[in-house]
């Protein structure tokens, strides 16, 4: 392992949606997200999920 392999930045979470219905866009950083746009109440998209519920589980 090359020392420049240890700041390179990391791959993207999973690839974008491109095809199929509109997606509905997140509330926090408004990227795509796995759900269609008629989906009701807030949509996240995957990382800001993961982060929520980070937040949420250390919160006590």
């Amino acid at each position: 392992m090359a020392d420049d392999d240890c700041c390179a930045p990391s791959p993207p979470i999973g690839p974008r949606p491109t095809e199929g219905p509109p997606f509905a866009e997140c509330v926090l950083c408004r990227e795509p997200t796995e759900y269609p746009e008629s989906h009701r109440g807030v949509t996240l998209c995957p990382v800001c999920e993961w982060q929520e519920a980070q937040r949420t589980a250390c919160s006590g």
